[in-house]
C-alpha cells in the first residue's frame, strides 16, 4: 500500500464509524448516555487489560513513550495557559483552553487511528499513551477546573475501573498469566468492541452539538491539532524515541480535544459551552489534519 493508501486507510474507517454514529443519533434518537457509560466503564477497561496483558513492547521503550507523552502534556498545558494569559481571558475560559490544549482525544480517536495506521503495534503503543492520558486527565482535570485537595483527586482516580484494569493488566503481563477455559478469548472479544463503540459515541456526540465557529474556537482547535504534534515531535526526539514509538506520540498529540474535557468543564466549573464547541470543531478539523500529521510522522520516523 502506498503512502496515500496508508493515510486514507487510517482515517477512512474512523470517519465511517463516526458518521454511522452521527446518522444513528439523528435517525434513531438514541440516548448516548448509557452507551458512553457502557463503553467507558466496561469495554475500555477490558481493552486496556487485554492490551497490557498481551503487550510485547520493550519495557524501557514503553517507559520512554509514557514519559514523553507526560512531558508533552505538561508543555501543552503551559502553552494553553500562556495563550490564555496573553489574550487576557477570564479564569474559566483560560482553564477550558488549557484543558482542550493539554488533553487530546487518546481514546475515541487515538486508539482507533493508531490501530488503522500501524496495526497491532500502533494499538499497543497507543494504549500506553491512553493510560497515561487518562491518569493525567482525571488526576489533574478536577483541580484545573475547580481545585480540590490531592486526596479528593486521588479518591476520584481510584474509583475508575480503568485504573484497576491498568494494575491487573500489568500484573497479568508480568506474571505471564494464562486464563483458564479460554477466558482470554472472551476478554479479547470484549476488548475488540471498545473501539467501534468509542467512535459511534463520538459521532453521536457531534450529532447532539451545535456547530459554531468563532475566533476563539478556531484558535483553540488549531492549537490542539497542529501545535500538539510539533511539540511532541521535539520532546520525543529529545528522549531518543524513533520508529513506531515516535509516530504514535506525534500522531496522538495531533488528535482533537478530548471529549472528557467538556464533561470536566460542565462538572467542575469551566466554560462548558466553549469547551464543547472546541471539542466538536477540533474533531471535524482533525479529519483534514490527521493525514498530514501521520504522513509527516511516518517520514520523520522513517517508518513505512
Amino acid at each position: 500500500m502506498g503512502g496515500a493508501g496508508v493515510l486514507l486507510g487510517a482515517v477512512a474507517p474512523v470517519a465511517l464509524m463516526v458518521a454511522t454514529g452521527f446518522l444513528a443519533a439523528r435517525t434513531l434518537r438514541l440516548d448516548r448516555g448509557p452507551l458512553t457509560r457502557l463503553t467507558l466503564f466496561v469495554l475500555v477497561p477490558f481493552l486496556v487489560f487485554d492490551q497490557l496483558w498481551r503487550n510485547t513492547a520493550d519495557p524501557a521503550g514503553a517507559l520512554r513513550l509514557a514519559l514523553a507523552f507526560a512531558l508533552a502534556s505538561a508543555a501543552f498545558a503551559l502553552a494553553g495557559w500562556g495563550v490564555g494569559r496573553l489574550f487576557g481571558l477570564p479564569a474559566a475560559v483560560r482553564a477550558s483552553l488549557t484543558a482542550t490544549t493539554a488533553f487530546p482525544n487518546t481514546g475515541n480517536m487515538g486508539l482507533s487511528v493508531a490501530l488503522f495506521a500501524l496495526g497491532e503495534v500502533g494499538l499497543e503503543r497507543a494504549t500506553i499513551v491512553f493510560v497515561v492520558a487518562t491518569v493525567l486527565l482525571f488526576g489533574f482535570g478536577p483541580a484545573l477546573f475547580h481545585g480540590g485537595s490531592l486526596r479528593e483527586q486521588l479518591a476520584m482516580t481510584l474509583r475508575l475501573p480503568l485504573i484497576w484494569a491498568v494494575v491487573l493488566g500489568l500484573a497479568a503481563g508480568a506474571a505471564n498469566l494464562q486464563l483458564p477455559a479460554n477466558l482470554g478469548g472472551g476478554v479479547h472479544l470484549l476488548a475488540q468492541g471498545a473501539i467501534p463503540m468509542l467512535l459511534l459515541a463520538l459521532g453521536m456526540q457531534i450529532a447532539e452539538s451545535r456547530i459554531q465557529v468563532g475566533a476563539y474556537d478556531l484558535l483553540a482547535s488549531l492549537l490542539r491539532v497542529l501545535g500538539g504534534p510539533v511539540v511532541a515531535f521535539w520532546i520525543g526526539r529529545a528522549l531518543g524515541l524513533g520508529g513506531a514509538d515516535l509516530v504514535v506520540l506525534v500522531l496522538i498529540s495531533g488528535m482533537p480535544a478530548a471529549v472528557n474535557t467538556y464533561l470536566m468543564a460542565a462538572e467542575f466549573g469551566g466554560d462548558a459551552p466553549r469547551t464543547a464547541r472546541v471539542v466538536v470543531l477540533s474533531t471535524l478539523i482533525s479529519f483534514l489534519t490527521l493525514p498530514l500529521v501521520l504522513g509527516w510522522a511516518l517520514r520523520a520516523a522513517g517508518v513505512g
